[in-house]
Formats: structure tokens, C-alpha cells, sequence
């Protein structure tokens, strides 16, 4: 029996047992969605322990109505166009990004590097809307990555608003490192997450991709607590510490502007 435990959701009792053809098509959705070669039937029915008859009625199902589509070959599997309209469906429709709009356009006129939002999905961070940088050499990213949040400064902006036992309970310890620099103890990211609250941003110092430093402010909820964050990725070759005062102080005024009573009143 599964716990569902989730404000919002419109179920009201604690305890739901999940249908279990619903269950398999969407662990079949999220497993196509990871990076990396596509899966076989074969691969996909040992990975998630569906027998090979109903998974093949599944996807055969999933690739009429364009969820699921195959490769040349007809034997491996991937997302189909269907997932790609539903995904950028739910960025269009979403108020918080149409809300931001102006402050990503105008921190990208400002300073023309690569601007992001992310909003916290479990321990990971989500990009949910972004703008390129101007600049040839630059991060490359795309809307619906999945980075782990402790080593990205849109997950520190974001952890930095939550009590430190939340950010405990959403953590697994010791955390995944991704670079020699990325923070994988307790104490120190908890140490990163006290400075981030006084500083008023966060810093991702080649955490999570070598050779790029982040910025990020959280865009602050209702309580005060964040889901979501922007951030602003430069490589530190162009990072001159005059450049690195620019993006700071630029950031901190697209924080004064969503702080702005006006944002929050469109919210509502």
C-alpha cells in the first residue's frame, strides 16, 4: 500500500493503492526520459520488471498514440513527440514562468549569459525555462534536465530557504559527487546553505560542471520558504572579478524585482 503524502493533490486520504496499468506506462515514461542509449524491449522488461508480453502491449499502445516512437532498427525505444507537446504545455501554462519572463529577458540583455529557472523536484532541480547566453562558448543545458540540487546553485538558493531539517529529509547522505569541487558532507553543505541565506544567493563553484560557475536567488513562495530559482551560469574563463560583481549585483536587482509586492500580487 502506498503513502500518498503530498498538499494539493486533491486526495484526501492517506492511503491509495496506484492502478497498476497507469503505474507501469508512466515508470515506462520516466525511464525513456533518462539520457543515455535506448533501451530494447528486452532491456526495458528486465530493467523494470514487466514481463515481456504486457510491456510489449504497452508500448505498442504508447507508440500508437506518439508517446513512445523506435529507431530505425524498430527494436529500441524512446520518448515520441506526444511527450515533447505535453512537456512544453506544461512550461507554457505554468504562471510562475510567464510571471518571470520579463526578468529572464532583461538579465539576458543585461549581461547575455546563460539564464536559467529551476524548480526542486525531490533532490533534484528541474530547468523549467531558460535563455542562451550571447556568447559562442557556453553552458549547454535544456528545459527538463534533472540536476542533483546540492550541487547546483538553483538547489542551494532553493534548500537555503528550508529549515535544516527539511533539507536533511529530502537529502540522501553522503551526497553524489560530480566534480572535485561538488559538497557531498552534511556539515558542509549545511555551512554553503547558512552562507547562501546571508550573502542573499547562491554559488555552484564548478559543483556541478567543471569549467562553469552559477549564481542563482530564490524566487520566494508564499511562506517565505522556495520551489523555485534563477540562476546565471558563466564560464570561468570570462569570470574576471569585475564580470563576477556585474552578475552578482545584477542578479540581486532581478531579486529586488521579484520580491517586488507587485510580483507576488499577480501571483494571487
Amino acid at each position: 500500500m502506498e503513502t500518498i503524502n503530498r498538499a494539493g493533490d486533491g486526495i484526501n486520504r492517506e492511503q491509495f493503492q496506484p492502478v497498476k496499468s497507469a503505474d507501469r506506462t508512466l515508470e515506462i515514461l520516466e525511464r525513456l526520459a533518462e539520457s543515455g542509449p535506448r533501451p530494447t524491449l528486452a532491456e526495458l522488461a528486465a530493467e523494470l520488471g514487466i514481463p515481456k508480453s504486457s510491456l510489449h502491449a504497452i508500448l505498442r499502445t504508447m507508440q500508437r498514440r506518439r508517446w513512445v516512437e523506435t529507431d530505425a532498427s524498430g527494436l529500441r525505444f524512446g520518448l515520441g513527440v506526444r511527450a515533447v507537446e505535453v512537456g512544453a504545455s506544461y512550461v507554457d501554462s505554468d504562471d510562475l514562468v510567464a510571471r518571470l519572463d520579463p526578468v529572464l529577458d532583461w538579465l539576458s540583455e543585461e549581461l547575455g549569459e546563460t539564464v536559467h529557472v529551476g524548480r526542486i523536484d525531490g533532490d533534484d532541480i528541474v530547468y523549467i525555462a531558460k535563455r542562451e547566453s550571447r556568447h559562442p562558448l557556453r553552458l549547454y543545458s535544456a528545459i527538463g534536465r534533472r540536476l542533483p540540487a546540492h550541487a547546483t546553485a538553483l538547489g542551494k538558493a532553493i534548500l537555503a530557504t528550508h529549515l535544516p531539517a527539511d533539507v536533511d529529509e529530502r537529502l540522501s547522505f553522503p551526497l553524489a559527487r560530480l566534480t572535485a569541487n561538488t559538497i557531498t558532507d552534511a556539515s558542509d553543505l549545511h555551512r554553503d546553505l547558512a552562507a547562501t541565506r546571508d550573502r542573499g544567493y547562491a554559488i555552484d563553484r564548478e559543483e556541478n560542471t567543471e569549467g562553469i560557475r552559477c549564481f542563482a536567488i530564490a524566487v520566494p513562495g508564499r511562506d517565505r520558504t522556495a520551489a523555485d530559482a534563477i540562476s546565471l551560469s558563466v564560464p570561468i574563463f570570462r569570470l574576471d572579478d569585475q564580470h563576477q560583481q556585474r552578475v552578482v549585483d545584477t542578479l540581486l536587482g532581478a531579486a529586488d524585482r521579484v520580491r517586488a509586492p507587485h510580483f507576488h500580487h499577480r501571483a494571487q
